[in-house]
């Protein structure tokens, strides 16, 4: 087994001047009614609607272009797919990505948009692919969207604009599915500044890290959750190690938690997020202000189908 390895400080460097002209450098708003401790990174607005433009586009370019041009592949629930369908449509090649079945239309529906054919298949099928190594006996260069070393350097970018822009950071919220992006973004604050608090933050429903961290080793859990885009119900043992030194907790968050955040998010801030992309404003207003200090929580991405949206919107507050 091979442990994944923290990102260096020069490496996640190099990633955010590699992407620079296609990532959008996403803004710290301020929401309303907030005392002004609590920050929002909308990375709904990137090209793809999610963050995750930033790790896998960075993993393409970096490839050598003989490998690029085989076709590019992954496995996502979701928001990968869309980011590897964008840079497969940049480079000129094309891009497949296993899908689960229960995969939310709206994202189905963008991956086709962008040139990329989603390839739907059970979801015991799709983890059974991960756990097996699928990818290496397929023709297409795979790019995996959690221990990928390039797509972790790719997500540390965000860290990076955090501290340039609130330099008197104390902590960051960001949601965990497989743990890249919160380890290429935590590589970056801890390089950077090693005072700062990273919270990760997982659904009451599929908590597979907060059991990891409560067992001492890799767990797995059942996964029943609105948040599909972080649905992944266990932590790799390659993933674990460097999950255990880079977060300092995780919080869990109820299914009434994040459809309050996304309500709110939606009818106050005007921002349309997904229910993963709700899960670390909802952690930051559940931990007390003098644990938290000043803080940032990323919005990881806005891919919601509109009944879905809709019913949350309707629903009582």
């Amino acid at each position: 087994m091979r442990v994944t390895r923290r990102p260096s400080l020069d490496a996640i460097r190099e990633a955010a001047e590699r992407i620079r002209e296609v990532v959008v450098h996403t803004p710290l708003l301020k929401p309303k009614g907030e005392a002004g401790d609590v920050l929002l990174k909308p990375e709904t607005l990137q090209a793809v609607g999610s963050f995750k433009l930033r790790g896998v586009f960075n993993a393409v370019a970096a490839m050598p272009g003989e490998r690029r041009a085989r076709g590019l592949s992954t496995v996502s629930a979701g928001n990968t797919a869309q980011a590897l369908a964008w840079s497969g449509r940049h480079f000129g090649v094309p891009a497949r990505s296993l899908m689960p079945e229960t995969a939310p239309a709206t994202k189905i529906a963008a991956v086709r948009r962008l040139g990329g054919t989603p390839d739907l298949v059970p979801v015991p099928e799709l983890f059974r692919y991960l756990r097996e190594r699928g990818w290496e006996s397929e023709p297409y260069a795979f790019v995996h969207p959690w221990t990928d070393p390039d797509v972790m350097t790719g997500h540390g970018s965000l860290g990076l604009e955090i501290l340039a822009d609130c330099p008197e950071l104390d902590s960051v919220f960001a949601a965990v599915g497989g743990g890249g992006l919160i380890a290429g973004l935590a590589s970056a604050l801890k390089a950077s500044k090693p005072g700062v608090r990273v919270f990760g933050v997982e659904p009451e429903g599929c908590a597979s890290l907060r059991a990891s961290f409560d067992a001492g080793h890799p767990a797995a859990v059942d996964c029943h959750t609105l948040s599909d885009g972080v649905a992944v119900p266990y932590i790799t043992e390659e993933m674990y190690p460097l999950l255990r030194e880079l977060v300092d907790d995780v919080v869990c968050v109820s299914e009434q938690e994040t459809r309050a955040a996304i309500r709110r998010l939606a009818l106050e801030e005007k921002l349309v997020v997904e229910g993963a992309g709700a899960l670390s404003l909802a952690a930051a207003l559940r931990v007390p202000r003098e644990r938290r200090g000043r803080s940032v929580c990323v919005l990881t991405g806005g891919s919601i189908d509109a009944d879905k949206l809709a019913g949350i919107l309707a629903s009582p507050a």
